[in-house]
């Protein structure tokens, strides 16, 4: 058996190096590295995956929210309502435009915002509303779009967790995650679904006025060169980065299969220890299993962590203190205590290897070794 990794990049890379190295060396032919033909070929190609109108790729996946906040212009002392069960970039951009993050519960199964809980906190000064599709399935959109249209709220999707996901609206309709919401943004980061060879990211949005202004802001406020009409940024996709990515996109259907055949097998023998729920798919959303995260009833955790890791299985855990509990975020008057379900599940959950190169062989050991220390 080869060694097993969290996210095995090499092996994928090799399935499809052919395709890779060409279309790198293509970029280096050309010299085309800023803003070439790769970049424009891959908007448009990722426009059509996800079925909206404007895709505008950037840097990175929190460059990708921040603008976003940006260009709906929120303003110090609005307030943005996101789940603290999350990476910290949700949050971190947030705070560093001046703006206010209010923290609200997830849903105990699927790790997606607890409607009930973002209604009682929205004040007269929400702005907007991030959620994110945690670990690769998405929150209940028909529900957080019916409190936008409400509240007159923007949502912004963190989509970073969930490229390549479905949602299936009340109304019958089919929609990829990110295509929701005002806008939509996701990172490209090695180990996504579908991620680049370096940093990358892009926001989306059915929106004209909107995709101007994110293009405006993600070029240093210009529209025109040297004419800048707004306070923006320099955050772009490179051409070596689309190029890849341009190869992956057209595997991303067979890497989601991929990842579904996997964390079908973990839960399949997993389920049947009753100290262990798989993770649970929402009735109205695909699932892309960027994460496959276990909760665990009666078993340490932490000690299940260090067993699997020196045994070779790095199993980790997303996340171990929720943002609201983060020194540099407790100025926003949230402690222990006030998100409950959150806090219950940081200690609790635990992320198994999840990729598109798993082996029946590897899942097997991975399966047997967590059930020998929970039966031991």
């Amino acid at each position: 058996m080869k060694p097993i990794q969290l996210v095995d990049l090499h092996t994928q890379y090799s399935r499809i190096k052919s395709e890779i190295d060409e279309a790198v060396l293509d970029v280096i032919e050309s010299s085309a590295y800023i803003n070439g033909p790769e970049v424009k070929k891959f908007q448009a190609e990722l426009e059509e995956y996800l079925g909206v109108k404007h895709v505008i790729p950037c840097a990175n996946g929190t460059d990708a929210l921040q603008i976003a906040l940006m260009a709906i212009d929120a303003e110090p002392g609005d307030e943005i309502i996101t789940p603290s069960f999350t990476y910290i970039a949700t949050a971190e951009v947030i705070a560093l435009l001046g703006l206010t993050p209010i923290f609200v519960e997830v849903d105990t199964d699927n790790f997606t915002l607890d409607i009930e809980d973002v209604r009682a906190k929205i004040t007269e000064k929400t702005k907007a509303i991030i959620p994110v599709h945690l670990y690769g399935a998405c929150a209940d959109m028909d529900a957080i779009m019916e409190i936008a249209d409400e509240h007159d709220l923007k949502i912004i999707e963190d989509t970073a967790q969930a490229i390549g996901t479905t949602y299936r609206s009340k109304s019958g309709q089919t929609h990829s995650a990110g295509s929701i919401g005002h806008i939509g943004t996701t990172s490209f980061f090695p180990s996504k679904n579908l991620g680049c060879f370096g940093d990358g990211g892009a926001m989306m949005t059915n929106d004209d006025d909107l995709a101007a202004k994110l293009r405006m802001i993600a070029n240093h406020g210009q529209r025109i060169k040297y004419i800048h009409d707004s306070i923006g940024c320099n955050s772009r996709l490179d051409s070596i980065q689309a190029a890849v990515l341009r190869v992956k996109l057209k595997h991303l259907d067979t890497y989601t299969q991929e990842r579904n055949r996997a964390a079908n097998y973990y839960s399949q023998y997993l389920g049947e220890l009753e100290q262990i729920q798989p993770p649970q798919t929402p009735e109205n959303s695909d699932h892309g299993f960027h994460q496959y995260t276990i909760k665990l009833t009666g078993v340490d955790r932490d000690a299940l962590k260090e067993y699997l890791n020196d045994l070779g299985i790095p199993a980790n855990i997303y996340y171990p203190v929720p943002v609201h509990l983060q020194k540099g975020y407790t100025k926003y008057g949230f402690g222990v205590g006030d998100l409950p379900v959150t806090e219950a599940l940081s200690e609790v959950v635990l992320s198994l290897p999840m990729h598109t190169e798993l082996e029946k062989e590897q899942q097997d050991f991975i399966i047997n070794s967590i059930k020998d220390f929970i039966t031991k």
